[in-house]
């Protein structure tokens, strides 16, 4: 069961930082504790994305990668691209 109990965190920021928080939450419409707590939330996730990658590929050579994505993307089917989704020449 996960654990729901609020703990209080207090921090020191620069004043420059301070104000950037205090801007862009109100731009969102959020106060400065949801800003803040999304901030640390999408950070750590990047982090802990990082590290699974850097963890899982560690130990595979540059060939072995490049072989499992070319075995992976030879299982999608050819097909049209739409439109919407063609880059620009």
């Amino acid at each position: 069961m996960p654990n729901n109990k609020k703990n209080v965190l207090t921090i020191r920021v620069p004043e420059e930082l301070k104000e950037k928080i205090e801007k862009y939450s109100a731009l969102q419409g959020v106060s400065i504790n949801q800003f803040a707590l999304y901030a640390f939330t999408k950070e750590l996730a990047e982090l802990e994305t990082n590290r699974y990658f850097t963890r899982t590929l560690r130990e595979k050579s540059k060939q072995e990668i490049l072989q499992n994505f070319d075995q992976i993307m030879s299982r999608t089917p050819n097909r049209e691209v739409p439109d919407w989704d063609q880059l620009e020449p």
